[in-house]
């Protein structure tokens, strides 16, 4: 069972490389959800619980070599243990729909595959400390050049993956598709679209998992 600590809630995961736009998608789709009458708590990471939000800080912000891949998988694991245990465990129990954008499928490229090989060390810490993995992953494929645009086009702070640059996007790109071929609990979503046409791709995917009478109201 992906999602044991669920009671009725269903627990939704977007993953992509940056720039994807799968962080305005998982808004349109929590609004969606919303209009069908469905109660959403829509999150993200590294973040979404108070001491995740002071890691995120942490590992987003500053120079591309202020951390090590290693001292980062303790860093993310540490934000998601917090984000499971305050946000997204909570709301599943109360039987709601969690959207959370990026979940530990980003951990196992970041940080597991694009600078070494080090899927095993995040995947035993994922079993020690989390131990979920969502009942669906929406993930945003994209030409890596197109992303990177599209990122470093945003203004901000959060820059740090952003300026290790195209190889490094490229490889985060290869990393994700690799997981979907190896996980049944993933959809990948063509994101080389305008927003309209990318979230009713989206819609019609995640109405297909609630139910065809959802796809119908």
């Amino acid at each position: 069972m992906a999602n044991p600590d669920a009671n009725s809630g269903l627990f939704l995961s977007f993953e992509g490389i940056d720039g994807s736009g799968k962080s305005t998608q998982a808004r349109r789709l929590a609004e969606t959800l919303r209009q069908h009458g469905h109660t959403v708590t829509l999150t993200r990471e590294p973040g979404g619980s108070p001491g995740a939000e002071e890691i995120r800080r942490l590992v987003l912000e500053g120079a591309t070599d202020r951390w090590s891949a290693e001292t980062e998988i303790l860093l993310f694991t540490a934000a998601r243990r917090d984000h499971l245990e305050k946000t997204i465990r909570p709301a599943l129990a109360r039987g709601e729909i969690v959207i959370t954008d990026r979940f530990a499928d980003s951990t196992r490229v970041f940080q597991g595959l694009t600078r070494g090989d080090l899927t095993a060390t995040v995947d035993r810490l994922h079993d020690l400390m989390i131990g979920v993995e969502p009942d669906l992953t929406l993930l945003f494929d994209l030409d890596p050049a197109i992303g990177l645009s599209r990122a470093n086009a945003r203004a901000g702070a959060e820059l740090r993956f952003e300026d290790m640059g195209l190889a490094f996007q490229t490889k985060a790109r290869a990393g994700f598709l690799g997981l979907a071929k190896a996980h049944p609990r993933f959809r990948v979503i063509d994101a080389d679209a305008d927003p309209d046409t990318v979230a009713a791709r989206v819609w019609a995917t995640v109405a297909e998992r609630l139910g065809a009478s959802l796809s119908k109201a």
